[in-house]
């Protein structure tokens, strides 16, 4: 045993190693950026030792980078598809839903936008209209949901003219990063990217928080699409990464999503 201790005396090698913090990484729609964040240091707080690594992104964008081999232990979509993708080539864990999203268009200062002629100002040619990218963005493939609904409203012709006229300026592959911590809907909005922009409701509210005179107006309840979100567990996560989906499905993390806008799972 003196023998031992003198050796590592010599050699400089702790008798006990501090044990490594687990890591664990959540791959997240971006719109989930405020309320996982806040989510994520609640979890740390209640287990010393673990910290959570965020990749916030589009979501189908994300679900291309897991299907092309990155690992994350955790993935929250704002969608159920992409992530039952996973689940269903034996990725992943079975997908369960945690949140609900509704969509909402931000409109430029000085525009008069209300329910009742959102539509007309969708639709007229003069205004810029953006949404985020379909397929690659679940909020694009709401939008474009949208459309279809309109003109099935009574609007012929309305979804080839709005997906038309629409700009794809968020959640594509070589869409432009938003500046450094600024809501990427709320800097497009004050760059006159665009008269009004369709996205998620969420989104719109931190934007408000950023852009004086901007307005939001909600999609009328007949015309909008309901965002649900799934999450999923990745094969080979830690424990602790069920532990984190548990904590967003439970009452205490259902109330969290809440407080940032989000509607019960």
């Amino acid at each position: 045993m003196a023998m031992g201790m003198a050796m590592l005396l010599a050699t400089g090698t702790p008798a006990v190693r501090a044990q490594a913090p687990l890591e664990l990484v959540v791959y997240s729609a971006g719109s989930l950026r405020a309320a996982l964040t806040e989510a994520g240091r609640a979890y740390e707080a209640a287990r010393p030792g673990l910290a959570l690594k965020f990749s916030f992104g589009a979501s189908g964008l994300l679900k291309d980078r897991l299907v092309g081999g990155e690992r994350a232990d955790v993935f929250a979509s704002a969608n159920m598809e992409h992530p039952q993708a996973l689940a269903a080539a034996g990725r992943a864990a079975p997908v369960q839903r945690f949140a609900r999203n509704r969509l909402c268009t931000l409109v430029r200062p000085g525009l008069e936008v209300t329910p009742g002629n959102l539509v007309a100002r969708l639709l007229d040619p003069a205004l810029k209209l953006g949404t985020s990218t379909p397929r690659a963005d679940p909020a694009g493939d709401y939008t474009w949901q949208m459309f279809e609904r309109i003109e099935q409203a009574g609007s012929p012709g309305a979804f080839a003219a709005l997906s038309a006229k629409a700009l794809q300026l968020t959640g594509g592959p070589n869409s432009p990063l938003p500046p450094a911590d600024r809501n990427v809907y709320g800097a497009l909005m004050a760059q006159g990217a665009a008269d009004l922009f369709v996205t998620y409701c969420t989104n719109a509210v931190i934007a408000l928080r950023e852009v004086p005179g901007l307005q939001s107006v909600p999609v009328p309840d007949s015309l909008g699409v309901s965002a649900e979100y799934g999450v999923t567990v990745l094969d080979g996560a830690p424990d602790a990464a069920r532990g984190f989906v548990d904590f967003l499905l439970s009452d205490a993390g259902q109330a969290l999503l809440a407080r940032h806008g989000f509607a019960p799972r």
